[in-house]
């Protein structure tokens, strides 16, 4: 298979990143130090490429209709400007994708109807399979979808300066556009790029623990603002990140990575996702039959397996697939792992069985024969102060 490469992978090899091989996309991995990339967004800001991530735009009179049957969270309530976390399942319950959909002003049409507008954001391994799947699950709904993913860079500068470092990208007089946007919302915000004016899609959400924004923009202006935005900052204010620092802080933040916390074989019950899932909207909705029989059997509540974090008593940490264990036997499984940067001890989630799932269970991960201590403890490991 022809490795992908996005539209900033130039900038990536000026700044001697190191690459490694993403959802078949060569991503950065690091630049230099991923301690130091992960300690910059917790404490400063970092500047992050996530032009791999899928862009799907659905837009019809009945587009958002159509979501509330494609994806398992109810859509259709979200106000315009604002985004949702959701998952788009099988018929069985499995999770395809966990995905973020935002919710635009709608396209003018004839009269006084407006075409609704949504941009579905899933992951990049999953990206073509989600867009097939919209595709596919759109036959007799009066809806467009169109997979944008191919053209659209997206840009992420997450940490405490985050807001400080855009502004100056900012007219002043539109200053309040990017000040008053709250999380998980978008807007339009237009960007002082190559000495010009330029409106993009600007959304106040992120993968960190911290606040932070997402930029969309077309592939050929995606270096003038990669470049424009490493140029208004100051020394060790914004810092390029890779995939590695990318991890280690959604894992101190607690969020799920598919491939890791979620799959096909996976349950949103299970990952503590069950909020997502809007059985009571009217209507069906793939995998709704399916999913509302997991609930009743008491997926992750009373019975299977549970999402939990672990907190290492030790200094050791578990990794990816290490049996979790309770007095020397086997009751779940590490997800991810590694020891935190910023708590200074380590850290997983992992699948156990509900009856060891309660904050403050003793349990031990076993690291290649030898049981390391570790505690259960309540998600997320890290929140920023507000």
């Amino acid at each position: 298979m022809t490795e992908k490469r996005t539209a900033l992978y130039d900038e990536h090899t000026k700044l001697g990143a190191s690459f490694t091989d993403f959802g078949g996309w060569q991503m950065p991995l690091k630049y230099s130090s991923e301690l130091a990339e992960h300690h910059a967004v917790r404490n400063s800001a970092g500047l992050f490429d996530l032009s791999h991530m899928g862009e799907v735009w659905v837009t019809g009179l009945e587009a958002a209709a159509f979501l509330d049957y494609a994806l398992v969270g109810k859509i259709s309530a979200m106000a315009v400007g604002k985004a949702k976390y959701s998952l788009i399942c099988t018929e069985d319950g499995g999770i395809i994708d966990d995905l973020i959909t935002y919710r635009r002003p709608a396209v003018p049409g004839a009269g006084d109807v407006g075409a609704d507008r949504f941009l579905v954001v899933p992951n990049a391994g999953n990206a073509d399979v989600v867009a097939a799947a919209l595709a596919e699950r759109a036959a007799g709904f009066d809806v467009l979808v169109d997979d944008a993913s191919a053209a659209t860079s997206l840009i992420a500068v997450q940490g405490p300066k985050a807001q400080e470092l855009l502004l100056r990208l900012v007219p002043a007089a539109q200053h309040g556009l990017v000040t008053e946007l709250k999380y998980y919302a978008a807007v339009e915000v237009p960007f002082l790029v190559g000495g010009a004016g330029q409106e993009l899609l600007l959304a106040r959400t992120g993968y960190t623990g911290e606040d932070g924004f997402e930029i969309f923009v077309a592939n050929d202006d995606a270096s003038a603002l990669w470049q424009a935005l490493v140029a208004i900052a100051e020394d060790g204010e914004l810092t390029p990140a890779g995939l590695a620092s990318r991890d280690s802080l959604r894992l101190e933040a607690g969020m799920p990575l598919y491939g890791n916390e979620l799959s096909l074989q996976g349950d949103p019950f299970a990952a503590g996702l069950g909020p997502v899932v809007a059985l009571s909207k009217e209507g069906d909705f793939v995998g709704k039959a399916a999913l509302a029989a997991r609930k009743e059997a008491g997926a992750g509540s009373t019975a299977g397996r549970r999402l939990v974090g672990l907190k290492g008593l030790g200094r050791r940490a578990g990794r990816a697939h290490y049996p979790v264990l309770k007095d020397g036997g086997p009751v779940g499984e590490v997800t991810s792992g590694q020891p935190s940067p910023t708590l200074g001890y380590p850290i997983a989630m992992a699948y156990v069985e509900v009856e060891h799932s309660e904050p403050g269970t003793a349990l031990d991960i076993d690291l290649r024969g030898k049981a390391e201590p570790f505690v259960v403890v309540d998600l997320p490991f890290y929140k920023r102060a507000t």
